[in-house]
């Protein structure tokens, strides 16, 4: 891990030193144009700003020559740059690789290039294991225990390694691996997995499986694979030069040995000198500049509506996806318990029934008993409970003042004789009864964000053609929600690997895919998908590090403004592609035939550049 850390440290350095770099050439570009230095002395100010600004395009020209790759970018940007040294024009040539620079800079700055994914993710694995030998308890570290061992785990820490309960029973949190919104109850014989919390009583486990094999180093290797089979499609601005450095180059050997064996080698110089003019026209500076600030503006608009886009690879791709995937828990959903329905038995309040099931969840911190003391605006007098009981797999039993009052499931009300009426709403159901009179029930569950329902149909408006959900909660919650808000593919019970297998059969089928999700669980789908996007204000560190995009606001309807703005973004971006090789093709041909000087090109392509820079600005625009 520590190589990760240094290699990310470099990264920074990198960027700093190539800002730091470009500045130092600028400045000197500019010191040289309003001649500050004697004339003598101006050719080297450009020189070294050119050598400053440009040292890395013409290593890789070089590079790539050796490697067989000659007609990229680099290479056209090399040899219009010291064409235009050849010509006197050193004043196009620093512009030209300044520009150029610039727009890759950009580019490294907005693309996530060096995630902390893996980095994060040790943050989730627990620090110390409690192993008791010999009735003796002693810290040691999860990768130090073996299968057989014996290790406690109290009250709000976390499972250190798979294994099986073999004294004592509590509710656990298997939220981070599984995305299950409720508690579990576990007791003797359950399994139970590394990274769980445990809610409230202390359990004693016997470890099934070394750290290496356990449910979280899983994560961090299926998040390592997906990030190696993940990939990046092509700038447009090397697939463009592939074709049109060769075709450029052609044409300038051509017009430059080709008339004089018409007209005389006498003119030699001047053909040479027209074939220099032609290289230089040729170089791409519009899209060098215009291409990347296109997407730069998309990205800063896409940021203004609530959505982080880690790179304009993104951007791009996200306007062909033909499917998406959804978390439900946080994503869907908001992610935390509230009374969402009570159902009433005989001549009862509302009000009264909720808070009868408050008194008797007061002294719990389980969520769902938090869920219910939140609802009831009034303090709870805890004095007035005299007696407290907590009845493991069926809820409490307490007295409170003068009143006997229960708050569980149903076993609860059948073990003490009290009839009473099933429910059978979706979520957890909480049965309230007092002095062994039925009250009524409390449905407790995960209530779906407010423009959940019609984001996703926006979604399918938008061109997204099919929706998925994946979950690792129940079926049944899992079919609920998926109704409620109209998607038609839903898997649940799904554990992180079986969601990345999942998520690789929908890739297969649908092509470009879209990821949406939260917990840590999501992280080897967010990865795995070609655009993972997290939610932001419930999102945890490692779901937002392994995405590509972040909805900072949480809020799915993000999502389709960030849709409309990429789409905006290409149609801008092709305009000023067209645009920029349409008077570019028009200045090559004049320039070709002598009409247009050095003069014209330079103002041709300033005057493009210009144009195409001010049309990127419109994204901006509503």
């Amino acid at each position: 891990m520590e190589n990760c850390k240094d290699c990310n440290g470099e990264e920074k350095e990198n960027i700093g030193l190539e800002i730091t770099k470009l500045a130092i050439a600028l400045i000197i570009f500019v010191i040289a144009i309003i001649k500050v230095v004697p004339n003598k002395l101006t050719i080297w100010l450009y020189i070294i700003a050119y050598l400053l600004s440009g040292y890395g395009v013409l290593f890789k020209s070089i590079k790539n020559i050796f490697k067989g790759e000659v007609f990229d970018e680099n290479f056209l940007m090399s040899i219009a740059t010291l064409g235009a040294f050849a010509i006197n024009e050193p004043v196009e040539a620093v512009a030209v690789m300044i520009f150029y620079n610039l727009g890759e800079l950009f580019q490294d700055i907005a693309t996530d290039k060096s995630k902390k994914s893996i980095i994060s993710l040790m943050n989730i694995k627990p620090k110390i294991a409690n192993l008791k030998k010999d009735n003796k308890i002693t810290s040691a570290s999860p990768e130090e225990l073996k299968i057989g061992d014996i290790i406690v785990v109290k009250p709000g820490e976390k499972v250190p390694v798979d294994g099986v309960i073999i004294n004592g029973e509590s509710f656990i949190n298997t939220s981070a691996l599984t995305g299950e919104s409720v508690p579990r109850k576990v007791g003797l014989d359950d399994e139970i997995l590394a990274g769980s919390i445990n809610e409230n009583n202390v359990i004693e486990i016997r470890v099934t499986k070394e750290f290496k094999d356990t449910a979280i180093s899983e994560i961090i290797e299926l998040v390592k694979n997906s990030n190696k089979t993940k990939t990046r499609t092509e700038l447009f601005i090397t697939k463009f030069a592939k074709i049109y450095t060769p075709i450029v180059v052609l044409f300038a050997v051509i017009l430059a040995f080709v008339p004089p064996i018409f007209v005389g080698f006498e003119n030699l110089n001047e053909w040479v000198r027209r074939a220099l003019v032609f290289l230089v026209t040729s170089c791409p500076c519009a899209l060098v500049l215009s291409i990347p600030l296109g997407y730069f503006a998309g990205i800063g608009k896409a940021g203004k509506e609530g959505v982080l886009v880690k790179g304009s690879t993104y951007l791009d791709l996200i306007t062909k996806a033909n499917a998406i995937v959804l978390d439900k828990t946080g994503t869907i959903t908001k992610g935390n318990f509230e009374v969402t329905k009570v159902i009433l038995a005989e001549e009862i309040e509302e009000e009264e029934l909720l808070e009868t099931a408050a008194i008797a969840e007061s002294m719990s911190n389980h969520p769902i008993a938090k869920s219910i003391t939140n609802e009831v605006n009034k303090l709870i007098d805890t004095k007035e409970i005299s007696e407290y009981n907590e009845i493991a797999g069926m809820g409490v039993k307490v007295k409170y003042k003068e009143d006997t009052i229960l708050a569980g499931n149903t076993k609860l009300l059948e073990n003490e004789n009290i009839k009473y009426y099933p429910c059978n709403e979706v979520g957890a159901i909480v049965y309230v009864a007092k002095n062994k009179k039925y009250l009524g029930a409390i449905v407790i569950s995960d209530v779906i964000k407010e423009d959940s329902k019609e984001a996703i149909k926006e979604l399918k408006e938008n061109g997204i053609k099919n929706v998925y959900m994946l979950t690792g909660d129940n079926k049944e919650t899992a079919e609920d929600v998926a109704k409620c808000v109209s998607i038609e593919n839903v898997y649940s019970n799904l554990l992180p690997n079986e969601k990345q297998e999942k998520m690789k059969e929908i890739k297969e089928k649908n092509g470009i895919t879209i990821s949406v999700g939260d917990g840590i669980n999501d992280a080897p789908i967010l990865s795995l998908a070609d655009i993972g996007i997290s939610i932001g204000n419930t999102g945890s560190d490692l779901a937002i590090e392994t995405s590509d995009m972040v909805i900072m606001d949480g809020k799915l309807s993000s999502l389709n403004n960030l849709l409309r703005t990429s789409k905006k973004t290409k149609r801008i971006v092709m305009q000023n592609i067209y645009f920029a090789i349409g008077i570019k093709v028009i200045v090559l041909i004049l320039g070709a035939i002598g009409i247009s000087t050095m003069w014209e090109a330079v103002f041709a392509d300033v005057g493009v550049t210009f144009l195409t820079v001010l049309n990127a600005l419109r994204i901006f625009m509503r």
